[in-house]
């Protein structure tokens, strides 16, 4: 019964987080900025006055799909962010272009994540083989590299925090001091990245759990041998 308990929060956890961003970003999303500026012209005013001139501003399909890609420099806004002039869709591009400022200013943090993506993918993918053959066949230390291949991909959604936060803070200074959003107007912007970032937070608080998890079967393992 247990196991079941922690499951239904384990996935409940995320699903309230989605629904969290879902409901603010589509009331925001009604809510048009004094400056009646799109996402597509939010970004390119932000990325222009920072010297960003060679990042490239384009639509993407999908719902909240917005990012940023630092290989092609490139700001992807999905298409209700690009052609909008809210404040969830301003909010939202300014943020991208806020992981571009980053990318412009060598931001520690950033960089970190971007080294951890091939490790956190083959850890993410190959640590469920060793750590299920480890609890079935009640070897640590196959659960153990389990254990450490996990924490690879939990290193990767801890480091992800700063990136996103930061970002956001800096995505708020630029639509305020641009004047591209108003005194008022910034109280609904910061609520949108706040929900936003509850992805990320929630993303890391399930992973961090389920790697205490196994550290817990594993000691109970090691004391049975």
């Amino acid at each position: 019964m247990e196991f079941i308990i922690y499951y239904i929060i384990i996935a409940l956890i995320p699903i309230w987080a989605q629904l969290k961003v879902k409901s603010t970003f589509n009331k925001f999303a009604k809510v048009p900025t004094t400056a009646g500026m799109n996402g597509a012209e939010v970004a390119r005013r932000i990325l222009d006055e920072n010297g960003l001139y060679n990042v490239k501003v384009v639509e993407h399909s999908g719902f909240l799909s917005d990012h940023y890609n630092p290989m092609t420099k490139t700001v992807h806004l999905s298409s209700s962010n690009y052609h909008g002039q809210s404040v969830a869709g301003a909010a939202v591009a300014a943020h991208e272009v806020g992981h571009a400022i980053q990318d412009k200013d060598g931001y520690g943090p950033l960089r970190f994540r971007h080294s951890l993506v091939p490790l956190a993918n083959i850890g993410s993918n190959a640590s469920w083989i060793f750590i299920i053959i480890g609890m079935l066949s009640r070897l640590p230390n196959m659960l153990l590299i389990g254990i450490v291949l996990m924490g690879l991909g939990v290193l990767f959604q801890l480091v992800t925090l700063p990136v996103e936060f930061n970002a956001s803070s800096r995505a708020l200074d630029q639509i305020v001091g641009l004047g591209i959003i108003n005194n008022s107007e910034e109280r609904n912007a910061r609520k949108v990245l706040n929900a936003a970032a509850l992805t990320y937070v929630a993303a890391a608080a399930v992973a961090v759990i389920e790697m205490l998890r196994m550290i817990l079967i594993f000691t109970n393992i090691s004391r049975d041998e």
